[in-house]
């Protein structure tokens, strides 16, 4: 389903309406343009999200096209934002409407040193005030979504109390999206890597917080591996889930979104059509000037656990990163799995 929305430098965009039933989750150097293009030979559904980009790369860094560009396939597509400044971050929504993306989050749930001490991330939610400044900055500058994607709480908060105050706070301001990931961020003592797995998860906090204000949109994420969970996760009462590292590592997972979650046809039928479904977009790559390694590290995953995969893995492990590597690596690569015996064996 799509919609018509005027913007001001690209007055008859068509943007689709937005399904956040099931996201794959915005991770550093992994959800990348190239990896946004792969998943979509797997679901036409999810909604996808970028990278976190900081608002001084977009409004300093060259050429910007670097940080915001992406193929038109990716829709639904949402650009995660850092920062703190409501100017900056405005004016980076604004930009990022300009460029076509169907929505815009705001960051406050990366516990990394480096984006606390330019306050963004988790931090922030030790300052609902300045993340409600910030939404209603862009809110008022922008006609596409304006969402935020937080943690339970961080270090020494209250996860009642405390997460129900920022909530309230920014919510305040007319957003009505939270993202919420079902752990607490230590921020001192835990390095980012343990904040993914050392905090307890506590999804009954994030049904709690839907039942509690009914009128939002609360989606869960963390931990999540599989549809049945997430199937699960929904009944119990978030309006969405998000899944991670998962989606990334395994994104044969994304196949089964459409036909679980909303009852419509895959894309594909195999991992061997959607590796072949990925091929036109690959050679593409490959003309504009990107390394192969930098485009098939996104597809490492893909036969995991099926016969053969390991030598999908290492072959393009092997020689994808040489020089001059083109897309017969890619084609010698997927003709060590046998497509036969893995049909016949799943």
């Amino acid at each position: 389903m799509t919609e018509n929305v005027t913007t001001r430098e690209n007055p008859t965009i068509t943007r689709p309406v937005l399904d956040r039933t099931f996201s794959v989750a915005p991770m550093m150097e992994w959800t990348t343009r190239d990896y946004r293009a792969f998943a979509r030979c797997l679901t036409r559904r999810t909604l996808l999200y970028t990278e976190m980009v900081t608002t001084g790369a977009i409004l300093h860094g060259t050429p910007r096209e670097r940080f915001l560009g992406y193929d038109a396939i990716e829709h639904p597509l949402a650009l995660q934002l850092g920062g703190s400044d409501p100017g900056e971050l405005a004016e980076c929504a604004a930009i990022a409407e300009a460029w076509g993306y169907d929505e815009v989050n705001l960051n406050v749930g990366c516990p990394s040193d480096r984006v606390q001490n330019n306050l963004i991330g988790a931090c922030l939610m030790g300052y609902p005030e300045k993340v409600a400044s910030a939404i209603d900055a862009m809110r008022r500058t922008v006609s596409i979504p304006v969402t935020v994607k937080c943690r339970i709480g961080i270090d020494d908060q209250d996860e009642d109390a405390d997460l129900a105050r920022f909530i309230e706070q920014v919510a305040a301001t007319g957003c009505d999206t939270f993202v919420v990931h079902a752990r607490k961020a230590w921020l001192q003592g835990l390095s980012p890597k343990e904040n993914r797995d050392v905090p307890p998860l506590n999804y009954p906090r994030v049904y709690r917080l839907k039942a509690q204000y009914p009128t939002l949109h609360i989606g869960i994420n963390g931990g999540i591996k599989t549809l049945a969970e997430s199937r699960e996760h929904l009944e119990n009462g978030a309006d969405s889930v998000m899944v991670g590292r998962e989606a990334y590592q395994n994104p044969w997972l994304l196949a089964g979104v459409d036909p679980l979650l909303y009852g419509e046809a895959a894309p594909v039928a195999s991992r061997h059509e959607a590796a072949r479904a990925f091929r036109p977009y690959l050679v593409e790559r490959l003309a504009q000037g990107s390394k192969l390694n930098h485009v098939t590290r996104h597809l490492l995953g893909l036969f995991q656990g099926c016969p053969g995969g390991r030598r999908f893995r290492r072959h393009l492990s092997e020689h994808a990163h040489r020089d001059g590597a083109g897309i017969g690596v890619f084609d010698d690569a997927l003709g060590q799995v046998d497509e036969q015996r893995l049909t016949e064996s799943a």
